[in-house]
Order: C-alpha cells, then structure tokens, then sequence
C-alpha cells in the first residue's frame, strides 16, 4: 500500500492512474477536494479494489495520522500543494496553510508512525515530496540550468512556500532520520489539468473564440515536462533513489510562453478548424504579472545518470496528445469551469 495526498489533483490523478496502471499495490488517495481537486479525473478507477479515497486535510494531523496507522502504507508521495502563481500573488494566505503548516502536519504524522513501524518497516518505508523549479528563482538567457545544489531564490508566494516545505522535508532527514525524497519538477502539462494554467487555458479560450492572455512579451521560458514522464520520474525515484536526495525532472524542452501560444493555435488550427480563421489573432498582450520569473531550465543529469530515466515525449509530441486530450474531454472541462473559477479569470486579467 502507499499513501498518495493530492492525488485528485492534475499531477495525482495522473500519477495515480499510472500507478495503478503498472502495479497491483494499492493505493489510498488523501485529498481535500479543494477547487483544482476533481474526483471525476480518477472516474476510471472509483470501482477498483486496489483504490481508495478519503476527503481530509493534510493540515489535520491526527486525522491523517489515523488513516496512516489504518494504512501501514510503504510509502508516502506527497502532492498536496495550492499550485498557482497568480493566486497566491492575491491570496499567499492559502499557501501558507496548504504548503507549509500542511506539510509540516503530514510530516509530523508520518513520523509518529515511522516511529511505530518495526524495524524491517522503518528501513523500507520513503517519503517522496514532490516540489517545483520554481523555488529557484529566475534564470538569465545564457545561465546554466537549475541543478539538484542551486541556491533557493524563490520570487513568489508559491515558490516560497514551496521551498519551506523543501526545507522542512531536508530537515526531518537530517533531524529525525525520516528516509525522504525530493523532485523539483519543471512546468508540467497533459490531461486533466485545471484550465487556469497556461497550455489547458489557451486551448479553453481558443476553442470559445476568446482572447488568449499572454503575460508582458511573451519571452518567458519554461522547460516543459509531460505529465506521464513526470510520474515515470516519480515511481522511478520511489523505487531507487537514494534517502535524503533531491532529484531534478525536467523535459528537456526550453521554449518561451509566446510559441508555446503559437504551437497550441496551430494544433487546434489543424484538428478544429476555425471559420474565422487562425487563432493566432485571438492572441493579446497583458501586463506582466509582479514577480515574474523570466526563465526556468532544468538539469536532469542526476536522475538519467544515477537512475536512468528520461523523458519519452518531446514537447511536440506531448502537447499533440494534449490538445488532442482536450479535444475529446470538451464535457470534463465544461464541468471544472465553473462560477468560482469564472470570477477568478475575471479578477486575475480584467485589469490587465
């Protein structure tokens, strides 16, 4: 058994529906339900033995560590995050709480239990926190790409709550001995992502004939990792990586946000024509937002060469199955759009 937290969210339920692709061992999936949190993602497994859900918050502690001491679980991979720049530029509170006091909360909870377990238990068992590139900070045009011993310099609410939790992780390794695992992941994309984000949110807008926002030039670089080599990366780093180490996920594929706009126009442009023409005319230049990070860029070399993975999808072919995903799901992403997450857009790009 292994614990999952967030896992109704995008990279989660991804990465849950992968696990149980590939493995019989079961899995417990704890998740607030928050507004990015969709138990209709993981529809196709709701029925299986091998899976179960449980609506809680991470921040409870002695809630999750009961469901912990029910479990036994091998393993912890921890999702559960608010995810968003923009949002926690205007509400860094919800961060604070879900990144950091959560974390600390589920960390102490997995301690307890650690403490428990027998000795055979406690040398098999791993903590696998998932973080970001973002607690970084912000690259120039010509810098070397982040590694694993790179210097935090977060520059938003999220990557700062972010490293917090990074750090908390490192702490209770060095402190306690807890057997953890980090990955910093660069930007991921794929199947049932909320349309906040950028890639889902452009083929949302396309699709309905409406401006495609894009934030300041539109020249800033993102390194773009498909989701399921993201959670290829996970189960990999789970099964081998080496306790108290931090491992880097990146897709080895730089591109500025103004042709990752481009790209997607022209995809949906060949699947779905459009009467009035090439999207490429719905694109609109917005105000930067405050803080923006002008590049990130991810140097893999730890995990290809210690574990051997690598991504299987180049940018091109995964956002071809993106779009193509989004496509297909029109009715899925009707039902996430609703009026709490219209009054969001509104307020977020109405000003700009």
């Amino acid at each position: 058994m292994i614990i999952v937290t967030g896992g109704a969210g995008f990279i989660g339920s991804n990465f849950i529906l992968d696990w149980l692709a590939q493995s019989a061992e079961p899995v417990l999936n704890l998740d607030r339900l928050t507004y990015a949190g969709n138990l209709e993602n993981l529809a196709a497994v709701e029925r299986d033995p091998r899976y179960r859900f449980e609506r809680i918050d991470i921040c409870e502690r002695d809630a999750v560590l009961a469901l912990i001491r029910q479990a036994r679980p091998r393993a912890i991979v921890h999702f559960a995050a608010e995810s968003h720049v923009d949002r926690s530029i205007m509400g860094p509170g919800e961060f604070v709480r879900t990144n950091i006091e959560g974390s600390f909360a589920l960390l102490e909870a997995t301690r307890a239990y650690w403490g428990e377990c027998t000795p055979a238990e406690r040398e098999a068992f791993r903590f696998l926190h998932v973080s970001t590139d973002e607690v970084y900070g912000s690259l120039g045009p010509n810098d070397a790409a982040f590694s694993e011993t790179t210097a935090y310099q977060p520059n938003s609410p999220y990557s700062a709550s972010k490293a917090a939790s990074d750090h908390l992780v490192r702490a209770y390794h060095h402190t306690y001995g807890l057997p953890t695992l980090t990955t910093n992941c660069s930007n991921n994309y794929g199947p049932f992502q909320f349309p906040e984000k950028l890639i889902p949110l452009m083929i949302a807008n396309a699709l309905a004939g409406k401006p495609l926002p894009v934030y300041g030039d539109g020249l800033n670089v993102r390194d773009w990792l498909y989701v399921g080599d993201h959670c290829t990366a996970i189960r990999r780093v789970l099964q081998a990586g080496r306790c108290g180490e931090t491992y880097n996920i990146g897709g080895d594929n730089e591109m500025p946000n103004i042709e990752v706009v481009r790209t997607v126009c022209a995809l949906l442009d060949e699947m779905r024509p459009d009467p009035q023409g090439p999207r490429e005319r719905l694109v609109t230049y917005v105000r930067d937002r405050p803080g923006h990070d002008r590049r990130y860029a991810i140097d893999a070399r730890k995990i290809a060469g210690e574990l051997g993975w690598r991504p299987a999808e180049t940018f091109t072919t995964g956002l071809r199955q993106t779009v193509r995903w989004y496509l297909d799901h029109q009715g899925w992403v009707d039902r996430v759009q609703s009026g709490q997450y219209k009054d969001w857009i509104a307020a977020n790009y109405s000003a700009r």
